[in-house]
């Protein structure tokens, strides 16, 4: 019988009295791809932290046994002295330096206090082919997509000689090529005995390379399930996160669209950097009232441009063409002229733009409507609590109250605040950018309830998703983009995933 290279017994972690770990247990075998799965606030990045040494040892209570010792990390030296590295969501790179800098940056090749720069030149060349990049070592971080730079992480990984290599949702900002590359690479580690544990909310990856499925339920492992023998279903796996059947991914609605209330004509817009390249090409755009317009393309199709351009104009320059409302045309030059007029912007990067995250849940609750909380330009703090007590009880966000930051809740609660926030604008045409980004499938169904009872209360909305079966599954009409113009347009009944995409790679745009 094959010993483990990693048991954990018994986690328990609590923050504050709030318990995030109970009784979890987790066995990984050597060289096995073992993934972990769970909805938002499970504990699966918890108990990454408490297995690497982020959160030590005296701050958890269990048994951590590692190449069959017991295990004490005191912080996440110890657990990298030992082979176990983790690769975080966000990745943890310097732009600014070269891909040999940051590969043995705290790892420095060094000889008498002096770097060997021509040693780490010829190590990271070595550690590139291996993770199958031909960039120059010299290359500069910021010069490359995230997709390379998901591989160098995996490469600076490989320089500390990992054993266990933890990946925090990997492929969540990767297109379907890139992806597949990361999968390929987890698939080829694995023959050359490394193991891993792979934590994704994305199931058709997982039962790709997986060859075991570990499931947390509310800070608890509730099962682990076999994929050497057979495969394993995606609805088992999501019975066993949600502990309900989820018979349906999407809420069933009954549409009831109106009149036509928004509508872009003649959109053109020019990169924020290369002026003399268009990134949106004259498009033309409508959404009417109750109805749900999904907008599908690949990376860099321009769909994120399009939403911010038209947005206050946040992305772009040279920006041209007509907004109307209800038939008017309106100025949207401005993200306050664009709030002004009941349109409302929810960003892919809810970290990022989304969110003051170290803010409370009523702070960023209110702060896209500010006058409607406050007496004499002055924030009234009882009128703030109120809307966001009202705002979590109907968005369901968990937390133990609005006070709680917005930092320490789950992807899927953080969206919901930005959902609140938004919703408080009192918006006439909403758009969801990557609305359900990182998000468990129990917590992207509570999101799809939202935006459908948005629709019901006759919100525009426009919705754009790089997962076609959550357009297809959610969307009235879906418009395809690419290389920023609309190639195809489809009702939901014609559409489905290999019409849209033989809309994308026939279409030639210029």
């Amino acid at each position: 019988m094959v010993e483990p290279i990693l048991e954990m017994r018994g986690m328990r972690k609590t923050f504050h009295g709030v318990t995030a770990l109970s009784n979890v247990n987790l066995t990984v075998l050597p060289g096995q791809i073992h993934a972990i799965v769970g909805e938002n606030g499970a504990g699966k990045s918890t108990l990454m932290k408490v297995l690497s040494g982020v959160y030590p040892h005296g701050e958890y209570e269990g048994e951590i046994r590692y190449q069959g010792k017991e295990c004490k990390f005191k912080g996440i030296h110890d657990s990298e002295a030992l082979g176990i590295i983790i690769i975080h969501q966000e990745l943890a790179l310097v732009p600014l330096l070269s891909i040999t800098e940051n590969i043995f940056l705290g790892n420095e090749q060094a000889k008498g206090g002096v770097i060997d720069w021509n040693t780490s030149y010829v190590k990271t060349k070595a550690l590139l082919q291996k993770v199958g990049l031909n960039e120059s070592p010299n290359t500069l971080i910021t010069n490359l997509g995230v997709g390379k730079q998901q591989l160098i992480e995996i490469a600076k990984a490989l320089s500390k000689e990992v054993k266990l290599l933890i990946l925090d949702e990997p492929t969540a900002s990767l297109n379907e090529k890139d992806s597949d590359a990361l999968l390929e690479l987890l698939l080829e580690l694995k023959r050359q005995g490394i193991a891993c544990i792979l934590i994704s909310h994305k199931l058709n990856e997982i039962s790709k390379v997986a060859d075991a499925i570990t499931v947390l339920r509310d800070g608890a492992s509730v099962a682990t399930l076999d994929c050497s023998t057979e495969p394993v279903s995606e609805d088992l796996v999501i019975r066993n996160m949600v502990g309900r059947e989820m018979a349906d991914r999407y809420p069933k609605r009954t549409p009831n669209v109106g009149d036509k209330v928004f509508e872009v004509k003649n959109w053109t817009v020019h990169h924020a950097e290369h002026a003399d390249r268009k990134v949106i090409k004259g498009v033309d755009l409508h959404v009417k009232r109750g109805e749900i317009v999904g907008i599908a393309g690949l990376m860099g199709a321009g769909r994120t441009e399009l939403a911010m351009s038209i947005f206050g104009r946040t992305y772009g320059q040279n920006t041209s063409g007509q907004v109307f409302l209800n038939g008017k045309e309106v100025d949207t030059s401005t993200v306050q002229k664009a709030i002004n007029h009941g349109i409302a912007y929810v960003t892919e990067d809810r970290k990022g733009y989304g969110l003051v995250l170290d803010e409370t849940i009523a702070w960023n609750t209110t702060l896209a409507n500010l006058p409607a909380v406050a007496k004499r330009s002055v924030v009234d703090e009882g009128r703030e609590f109120g809307v966001a007590q009202d705002f979590r009880k109907k968005l369901n966000i968990r937390s133990p109250n609005v006070f709680a930051r917005t930092v320490n809740l789950s992807g899927g609660n953080q969206q919901k605040v930005v959902l609140s926030k938004w919703l408080f604008s009192e918006p006439e045409v909403l758009i969801l950018d990557e609305p359900t980004r990182g998000i468990d499938v129990g917590a992207k169904y509570e999101i799809y309830t939202i935006i459908a009872q948005l629709a019901a209360e006759g919100k525009c909305v426009l919705m754009i998703s790089s997962e076609m079966p959550e357009l297809l599954g959610m969307c009235d009409r879906i418009c395809v983009l690419n290389e920023g113009a609309f190639v195809a347009e489809f009702s939901a009944a014609e559409a489905t995933q290999e019409k849209i995409m033989r809309s994308i790679v026939t279409s030639g745009v210029n």
